[in-house]
């Protein structure tokens, strides 16, 4: 098959190396490669035999297999960059991280236009697995989709025929997922502050005695300081999903701002240069908890002299 990857990010280089083993024959397509940040993708392009396209159009042109892999909240406008470019019964599936009502909208554009939408649920984080990932795939084009998947490396399983279920499954398990993120990193810089975190962790032990929650903690740290923006864009999906389902998304909400909270200090340069990698950078979660406290220390405004006024009593 001949593939079109848009988005080159972290995870779509990560498949242009496992499909490129394979010998596929692979274009790609990115925003940033039209930017400053565009230097390292197309070094990363130009050593494993990976075709830059100067658009999206150019990229999809005549392929096979067209994977989406970009930020949740663009979804829906690369589906309408592709769909006129896409080869008849050309596949596209939908990586992203998008609410179910998303994936219908971007299905409705890719299907109009001839082509043959799967949405697809990334259940896990990529890089460990990488080509197999655990997926979940959705629509009425899942199971022709399937076993060209599987001849691929991938690890697919369909979830339903009907758009939605899986993409609902992927939104509801990151509600606990992304929210422990972010509780774990509120709730351990606070009791960094107050000197509690070893009895805490102590407690959360007890309480969970399966889970290691030095290591853990660790790894949500420096997940979230290098993948924040986009967790944050993810969990704004997932918080749509929530509302599409008639609840108010109160804990969804709230951890898409801590998310992006901790993105706008990594983008500030708080834990290391700007544009340097930071995960793993540390593997003690305490480096990062000190940094973002002497952070909010050195922003916070020094208290304001107390005024004493004395009414002069005097005759």
């Amino acid at each position: 098959m001949e593939i079109a990857l848009i988005g080159y990010g972290e995870v779509g280089r990560i498949l242009a190396e496992d499909l490129r083993a394979q010998g596929a024959a692979v274009s790609a397509y990115d925003l940033k490669l039209d930017t400053d940040h565009g230097h390292p993708l197309r070094e990363h392009a130009a050593r494993h035999g990976v075709v830059l396209g100067a658009a999206h159009a150019q990229a999809v042109h005549g392929v096979d297999l067209v994977i989406s892999a970009v930020t949740a909240s663009q979804a829906v406008a690369v589906a309408q960059a592709c769909a006129p470019a896409l080869k008849r019964g050309a596949f596209f599936l939908d990586f992203n991280s998008a609410s179910p009502g998303a994936k219908i909208a971007a299905a409705a554009i890719v299907n109009a236009a001839g082509g043959r939408y799967v949405e697809g649920a990334v259940m896990t984080s990529v890089p460990p697995y990488r080509i197999k990932v655990p997926l979940l795939l959705g629509g009425p084009d899942a199971a022709a989709l399937l076993p060209r998947l599987k001849e691929l490396g991938f690890a697919p399983r369909v979830a339903s025929e009907e758009l939605g279920v899986a993409s609902a499954t992927k939104m509801c398990r990151s509600v606990m997922i992304k929210g422990l993120e972010a509780m774990v990193i509120e709730s351990f810089t606070t009791a960094r502050h107050y000197g509690v975190e070893d009895a805490v962790i102590a407690s959360l032990r007890e309480t969970f005695p399966a889970i290691d929650w030095e290591k853990q903690a660790a790894y949500f740290f420096q997940r979230v300081i290098e993948h924040g923006r986009r967790r944050s864009e993810e969990v704004r999906e997932v918080a749509q999903t929530v509302r599409e389902a008639g609840l108010e998304p109160f804990s969804a909400s709230g951890t898409a701002e801590r998310q992006a909270w901790v993105a706008d200090l990594a983008d500030a340069g708080l834990f290391g240069r700007r544009g340097e990698p930071a995960f793993a950078r540390s593997a003690d979660w305490r480096t990062e908890a000190d940094r973002i406290l002497a952070d909010i220390e050195a922003r916070r405004e020094p208290p304001r002299p107390h005024s004493i006024f004395v009414r002069d009593l005097a005759p």
